[in-house]
């Protein structure tokens, strides 16, 4: 659901990219708290949280060029906001989604640059927003297990999705360059875009579901969720010694499941996404069925000189090769500038948090 330039007039355009850079700045803020926190974290530091959450951005990237078919000619690809905020966290989340859409937006020449605070808007915040509550919600209502976790993740990844074409509906209605019936274009992207959660839904869930099987202590959205164990102690069943999480999971370092989860984008990327459906997605489907297209076509991108333009790298000739490239060139960038972003945020939460402990040394030896 990628916004091109020219789809939305500059003023709509500006006023999101308002909204998207004051979201990002409040994310920045909870990211501190949410890669400071946690088994992961504590006593670990960024050289663990800033990479972990550097993949859910490169992985969120890979499987968004795997365009699957909904029918009619249709295809759709994951957004990516629940399944980030579930993993990473809420805020963390909406920095991963801004990071991919940057990266695809100034190499690839995927969205248009006018458009970004549009596309971070709808494709990030919102599907961020409305997965992550729906998901919290849930979690509170089902019995605490793993598997609600994943049906949790299942429902909140399926509504964010028409929920982000709806946002977009909304700003197209404000900012629309075409003139047509606000009523007909709300139908056919809420419409289509259901078929494209349920995809969203699926990848999603899998992806959690697998990552909870091996690390539930990873998992952002999982914390806490775990059941006592019991034991039965004379005939009763009682709690038993609970070990405390950072303890437990000290010695367990991530990087296997870092490995893994790298090893698998670059060849979602590199590999997988050449059978990628060639069919346009469900933002490009009903803007050429409903006419307001023409204003986005006419207007070419700014980043359309880039080697990467169009997911394949100029002067290779081998299409299933400069696309596989382009893919794991796209990987790398993606987790390199995304856990250094995350890596700056979580030391700047240590620098901010180190006055304070100090502060607080001092005064109990004053006392002493």
């Amino acid at each position: 659901m990628h916004v091109p330039d020219g789809m939305i007039n500059l003023p709509v355009s500006a006023a999101a990219g308002v909204v998207a850079a004051g979201a990002v700045a409040v994310s920045l803020r909870g990211a501190r708290r949410e890669l400071g926190a946690g088994p992961l974290a504590e006593g670990h530091g960024a050289e663990r949280t800033a990479p972990l959450a550097g993949l859910v951005a490169a992985f969120v990237f890979a499987v968004q060029m795997l365009n699957f078919p909904v029918g009619a000619g249709t295809s759709g690809h994951l957004l990516g906001g629940a399944l980030a905020a579930i993993l990473v966290g809420p805020y963390t989340g909406v920095l991963c989604i801004a990071v991919v859409l940057l990266m695809q937006g100034i190499l690839f020449a995927d969205g248009g640059l006018t458009a970004l605070g549009v596309n971070i808007t709808v494709m990030g915040v919102v599907t961020v927003v409305v997965s992550y509550g729906i998901f919290r919600g849930l979690i509170r209502v089902l019995p605490r297990a793993r598997r609600s976790v994943t049906v949790s993740a299942f429902v909140g990844a399926l509504v964010s999705v028409p929920a982000s074409a709806a946002a977009f509906t909304l700003l197209y209605a404000i900012g629309g360059t075409t003139d047509i019936p606000i009523g007909s274009v709300l139908t056919a992207m809420v419409g289509v875009h259901v078929l494209i959660g349920i995809g969203e839904a699926a990848i999603t869930a899998l992806t959690v579901g697998a990552v909870i099987a091996v690390r539930p202590d990873l998992v952002h959205g999982a914390r806490g969720l775990a059941a006592p164990l019991k034991l039965r102690v004379n005939g009763q069943l009682v709690d038993a010694p609970t070990v405390p999480v950072a303890a437990s999971t000290a010695s367990r370092s991530p990087r296997g499941l870092l490995a893994a989860g790298l090893g698998t984008a670059l060849l979602l990327a590199g590999v997988v996404s050449f059978y990628a459906s060639a069919n346009p997605d469900g933002l490009e489907k009903v803007a050429a069925d409903k006419g307001f297209d023409e204003k986005a076509d006419e207007q070419a991108h700014a980043a359309a000189g880039s080697p990467l333009a169009d997911y394949g790298i100029k002067d290779i000739s081998n299409t299933r090769l400069s696309g596989g490239l382009a893919g794991v060139i796209g990987v790398g960038a993606t987790v390199v500038v995304g856990s250094g972003i995350f890596y700056v945020v979580h030391r700047r939460r240590t620098t901010e948090n180190a006055p304070a402990a100090s502060s607080g040394t001092h005064t109990s030896a004053k006392g002493a």
